[in-house]
């Protein structure tokens, strides 16, 4: 595996006018097919230039031997699909970026070509001149360049270059690898990467993948890089495709181009449900598999500009504790995300922390770096010492600042090739005035130089993206495709501002190239070239483009399409295609780039003229904010309030729609958890109005369910039994499978957790174990995050009413571990409460307590209101149980005084049981019956009874606390198991 340059390790920092200076020998072998001044070595399956092996893929190998053994005939598209992917389903895309790969390792021009002739729409011809007769010469198995060829150019990084080569060989012992790359712009981590990548390429063993964050995204493109590196890959290798149908089906998914219509559609339904955790999981499984037969490189450049779901997924594979063949690389820049306050910063410092990745600081180069540059450069040269130390002295050494000084040299004619020697044609004083200042001052020199023709497609392309697609550029130029595409191929080619990055396969088959530019600083220079009413002009068209092509496929390029259409000033597309980028977001469970994707929408649409179809655009996004905000804010935050609450203001507006749902059901989620129950239980009852009214599908189910949670918190728990057996009769499992994404739950579980704590408090305990077991399973095989904590957080509740600390910490804690994975704040202070009440109970009372604090303190951070009285009460217990009897009637009396404002009484008769056994005050007692009778809340009516049970036999009272237990316990049909019953059971065999 060892690709040395002499004994440098060697970074292409290469001007462009330079490149294509070295020649080449030949090479001459056995089974040696020659055609100058490349050689195809069957025996190797490799391809050389002179003494210089060329990298190509394995497909890209089998493509060129096919072409080369039929010289000068006709190789159809068939034909070669058909022998190069054998039984495999690839489309023609796959075949035009092997073609590619091999004119560009060839370095032929697709305009003029020298060795491979396009058939239009047929296939592909070898033209080149096959030597007859070659016979080779024997070569080292390693190769190396001719004494008299230079490489091509260098700038050392040896230590960094040698830290990279020990974490690939300790990937290759399974030991999996994160490596962030830092420095600043231009420092050279794209050339460093790009290094390392030519150094692997020498191992066919190995899987190089690369993905690019960009800019114009920001954070709101979920999973981007990763999905750029592994559509690429899947592109060049069915293999990766297999893997990923077999363990990754929802990021398949996310990759259109690689499937049919009919996978397409196969594969939605298999995922449906999915969930953040499962897509984490899914790409953690799918490399691992991917690796265990060919160890993989990802590289991942600009993190700087990365999305939070890209930085969850690099943690997850940081953390994983699996052997795999990984190693994953990061470039960022240093200062940019120190002070954009970009999270990769906590994720590199809690990775470093625990010792799970390396990071890799790129210095500026030194004077001496400079002139070890030139002398490799410029072989033979004659220049005068002090050069390297002025070209360092305008640069401060850093690299893409240097490399366009020396590009500026070259073209201005100051150094010159005479007579085998290059030197420096004027004085050094007089080039230390004619340097620019700049580096964008020395590109736009360097673009002075371009044709017009030229300039104007890198300006396009600029508007377009760091990457960018013929299309858009044809878009913006209005010129035909063809020659646009020969100008971005020459220019790639040489290396002037672009390179290539593959093809774009389009919703109707056809591919055009794909570039990018080959740094950033490139890019802003000709954008900005661009005068601003022009800018406007070209980013409309290039959307107005997109969107004809993608037609109803445009949803795939949403975040692009918004971009242009923001840019453009269209700001009524604008924010459409942002509502759609957003639910993409939504649809990977990527809340936070989603809510920022809608945000983002409503600012624009403020921009558009007030209609009604701006209103059905401005509801459209309230709705899909909603959804994120509740998953990492919690239900009662005020931002869910103004958002359902301007959304109930549009439907109004706009009339009947199907709207009406999600807006009622989110305004009442939000008055049910700052316990503005009698609102929350009018809009129940205005769900049921309109599904009399309306035909809107599943109205009656959420109005029935509804009515369940408002019953239960107000402690009308006959009526929320009712609602409940008909909100189940109306619930549809397959009809409502995807309701979490546009109602944050799924209302099948929802509706078995209230039930589960209604049917306890009612006296059915083992009914209600049974309906928040369905709940739990239910949640389960929809794999929904918030389901999930919902489900765990209802049943921890259970078995705490049940008196069962250990099953009530177990569900806790499984709740806080959904919270902690997928950065949701719905339930996690609930669950903490209850947790730390199953602590106290198990013996741990200091931390037990402790913890209890801390989870009401955060649920009142929330601005939460329900069911603290609840929290208050476990709380005060507690404290009374600890001998703090001070403290814990003060909470009682604050939990009173809350659930009678709020009409929050689920737990009334259980808060004055309580406040009873602290004060022995018997009035207590009687109110927690009186409160517990009314509600027909049995399971309160028995625990009181008992308490008061017990008064009356310390008072004497035998006979009282025989007919006051008796009956409560003999109305018991179930539950005799459970630890209240068989107290209450040998309560009353003491006084028999």
């Amino acid at each position: 595996m060892e690709a040395h340059f002499g004994n440098e390790w060697f970074i292409d920092f290469t001007p462009a006018r330079m490149e294509n200076t070295h020649m080449h020998g030949g090479l001459r072998g056995d089974n040696c097919i020659v055609f100058e001044p490349f050689c195809l070595d069957r025996s190797n399956e490799c391809l050389w230039r002179g003494s210089e092996v060329i990298k190509l893929r394995p497909k890209a190998y089998a493509v060129l031997n096919q072409l080369v053994e039929r010289s000068g005939n006709l190789v159809t598209k068939e034909e070669l699909l058909a022998s190069v992917w054998p039984e495999t389903f690839v489309t023609d895309a796959v075949l035009k970026v092997t073609i590619r790969q091999l004119r560009d390792a060839l370095d032929d021009d697709p305009k003029a070509p020298l060795f491979i002739e396009t058939a239009h729409r047929r296939g592909y011809r070898f033209i080149g001149n096959i030597a007859n007769g070659a016979q080779p010469a024997a070569k080292s198995t390693t190769p190396r360049p001719r004494d008299d060829v230079q490489p091509l150019g260098f700038v050392g990084r040896n230590e960094v270059l040698s830290r990279m080569r020990s974490s690939l060989e300790k990937i290759l012992h399974g030991e999996r690898q994160i490596v962030f790359v830092t420095g600043e712009p231009g420092i050279g981590k794209t050339a460093l990467v790009d290094t390392f990548a030519r150094y692997l390429a020498f191992d066919q063993n190995i899987r190089i993948g690369r993905g690019q964050c960009l800019e114009q995204y920001g954070t709101s493109e979920a999973y981007l890089p990763i999905l750029d590196a592994m559509g690429s890959l899947a592109r060049e290798d069915q293999k990766v495709v297999d893997v990923l149908r077999a363990h990754a089906p929802m990021w398949l998914l996310q990759m259109p181009a690689l499937l049919s219509a009919s996978e397409r559609e196969a594969l939605s339904r298999e995922v449906l449900g999915a969930t953040r955790e499962r897509m984490l999981r899914e790409m953690g499984e799918a490399l691992e598999v991917l690796t265990s037969e060919q160890p993989l490189v990802l590289i991942l450049e600009d993190l700087h500009w990365s999305d939070n779901s890209t930085l969850d997924l690099i943690s997850y594979l940081a953390t994983r504790v699996r052997p795999a063949h990984l190693m994953l690389i990061g470039t960022y820049r240093t200062a940019e995300l120190i002070a954009s306050g970009h999270p990769l910063k906590a994720v590199k410092q809690e990775l470093l922390a625990k010792k799970q990745c390396e990071e890799l600081p790129l210095d500026y180069l030194s004077a001496e770096a400079i002139a070890k540059y030139l002398s490799v450069i410029f072989s033979s040269n004659r220049f005068p010492n002090e050069l390297a130390g002025l070209i360092h002295e305008r640069t401060e050494g850093n690299p893409l600042f240097m490399v366009n000084a020396v590009e500026y040299l070259l073209t201005e004619g100051l150094i010159v090739k005479h007579e085998g020697s290059w030197d420096l044609v004027v004085e050094i004083e007089k080039v230390e005035v004619g340097v620019p200042d700049s580096i964008k001052q020395m590109i736009e020199k360097q673009l002075d130089n371009l044709s017009a023709e030229d300039a104007r497609t890198l300006e396009a392309a600029s508007l377009a993206g760091a990457e960018f697609s013929t299309l858009a550029v044809v878009a913006a130029v209005e010129e035909d495709c063809a020659a646009v595409e020969a100008r971005c191929d020459r220019l790639a080619r040489q290396r002037q501002f672009i390179h290539d990055c593959g093809v774009l396969v389009l919703p109707n088959g056809e591919t055009v190239g794909r570039y990018g530019f080959i740094h950033a600083l490139y890019q802003n220079v000709l954008y900005e070239r661009v005068s601003p009413s022009k800018r406007v002009e070209l980013h409309r068209r290039i959307g107005e483009r997109g969107e004809e092509v993608f037609g109803e496929r445009a949803l795939e390029i949403a975040a692009e399409l918004a971009m242009h259409f923001e840019r453009g000033g269209d700001y009524r597309r604008a924010s459409k295609y942002l509502q759609r980028a957003a639910d993409n977001a939504l649809r990977r469970f990527a809340y936070q780039e989603a809510a920022t994707l809608a945000q983002r929408g409503l600012e624009l649409v403020e921009r558009v003229p007030k209609d009604a179809e701006r209103a059905s655009q401005e509801l459209c996004l309230q709705l899909t904010l909603g959804i994120p905000l509740i998953a990492t804010q919690g239900y009662a935050a005020p931002g869910v309030g103004q958002v359902y609450t301007r959304a109930r203001e549009l439907c109004r507006q706009i009339g009947d729609t199907p709207d009406i749902s999600e807006a009622l059901w989110g305004l009442r989620a939000f008055y049910i958890s700052t316990a503005e129950l009698g609102k929350a239980q009018e809009i129940a009852k205005e769900f049921l109005q309109l599904a009399a009214r309306l035909p809107y599908a599943g109205l009656a189910m959420r109005g029935h369910l509804a009515m369940v949670i408002t019953s239960v918190h107000m402690g009308q728990l006959a009526p929320a039994l009712e609602h409940f057996e008909k909100a189940l009769l109306l619930f549809k499992p397959e009809q409502h499978r995807n309701d979490s994404l546009y109602y944050a739950q799924n209302p099948g579980v929802a509706m078995r957790c209230y039930a589960a704590w209604a049917l306890w408090i009612s006296g059915q305990p083992d009914q209600a174990l049974t309906r928040i077991q369905e709940a739990i399973a239910l949640a389960r095989e929809l794999c929904e995050p918030p389901g999930l904590a919902y489900a765990c957080y209802f049943a921890a509740t259970l078995h705490q009413l049940r008196r069962e600390p250990q099953q009530a910490r177990e569900q806790a804690e499984a709740a806080l571990a959904v919270d902690r994975t997928h950065r949701l704040t719905l339930y996690h202070a609930h669950a903490e409460i209850t947790r730390g009440w199953a602590l106290f109970e198990q013996g741990s009372r200091e931390e037990g307590i402790e913890q209890m604090r801390q989870g009401l303190a955060v649920h009142q951070a929330t601005g939460a209101k329900v069911i603290h009285p609840q929290f208050l009460t476990l709380l005060g217990e507690a404290l009374g149980k600890s001998g703090q009897t001070e403290e814990a009637l003060r909470l009682l009396d604050e939990a009173l005084e809350t659930a009678q404002r709020n009409q929050d009484e689920n737990y009334l008769a259980e808060i004055y049981r309580i406040k009873g056994e602290l004060t022995g005050d018997e009035e207590c007692f009687n109110q927690s019956l009186r409160i517990a009778r009314r509600q027909q809340a049995k399971s309160w009516e028995l625990r009181t009874a008992m308490s008061l049970a017990h008064l009356y036999k310390r008072q004497g009272k035998q006979a009282e606390a025989q007919a006051l237990l008796a009956p409560v316990y003999n109305s018991f049909t179930e539950g005799f198991d459970t630890v209240d019953l068989r107290e209450a059971k040998a309560l009353l065999d003491n006084h028999a």
